[in-house]
């Protein structure tokens, strides 16, 4: 099943985009981005140039991915979110007589948001971090440092309040100060099993 591309959508050259996705109205995908298959990406988003996508993959309306991010397979990122990559950033040289380059630099940092990750809407996502697999990021957090692997992170700036499940569940509320005694938890939803220590979360039963 080839690619569906809205007439408004603007696509660049070198763009590689998988079988079963769909680009919706007035998005703006830059040179040599890589998509994977059946991904969604929501009408007014805008993908920077170099910007690696995988599979599976729901973007919703009016997201901002800049250059420098990469998304791993099955992840949702809800409306409204913006990823940044420089910290300091400036328009113009020190003395305002010439425009910097937009082109990456060695204050361009990294961001990666591993597997089966959500993003809720209206998120801000800093720099060299990586939000972990599984993970869910509330709606309106602004994510300054690195996310766990399941964990739910909320606020500003997003601090760690539970861990959830693959189904997406809470299956754990952590507490101040965490236990350094090992817990065990069940998904209430689906009967996963995780065991947590100090906010390390891990499986106990991966689905096959």
């Amino acid at each position: 099943m080839n690619p569906y591309i809205h007439p408004t959508a603007m696509v660049e050259q070198d763009v590689l985009i998988g079988t079963g996705t769909s680009v919706w109205d007035h998005a703006h995908i830059r040179h040599h981005t890589r998509i994977g298959e059946e991904c969604i990406i929501g009408e007014k988003t805008y993908i920077a140039y170099d910007v690696k996508i995988g599979n599976r993959v729901k973007i919703n309306a009016m997201v901002y991915i800049c250059t420098a991010v990469t998304i791993e397979d099955g992840v949702m990122i809800s409306a409204g979110t913006i990823f940044t990559n420089d910290r300091f950033p400036r328009a113009a040289s020190s003395d305002l007589k010439q425009l910097r380059s937009s082109d990456p630099d060695s204050s361009t940092l990294p961001t990666t948001v591993r597997e089966g990750a959500t993003i809720g809407a209206g998120c801000v996502i800093g720099c060299n971090l990586e939000i972990g697999r599984f993970a869910m990021v509330g709606m309106g957090a602004l994510v300054a440092e690195a996310v766990g692997d399941f964990h739910l992170v909320v606020g500003h700036p997003a601090r760690p309040v539970g861990a959830v499940c693959r189904c997406g569940q809470i299956v754990f509320r952590f507490q101040e100060p965490m236990s350094a005694k090992m817990v065990e938890a069940t998904c209430p939803a689906c009967a996963l099993r995780y065991s947590i220590k100090d906010q390390l979360v891990v499986e106990l039963t991966p689905p096959l």
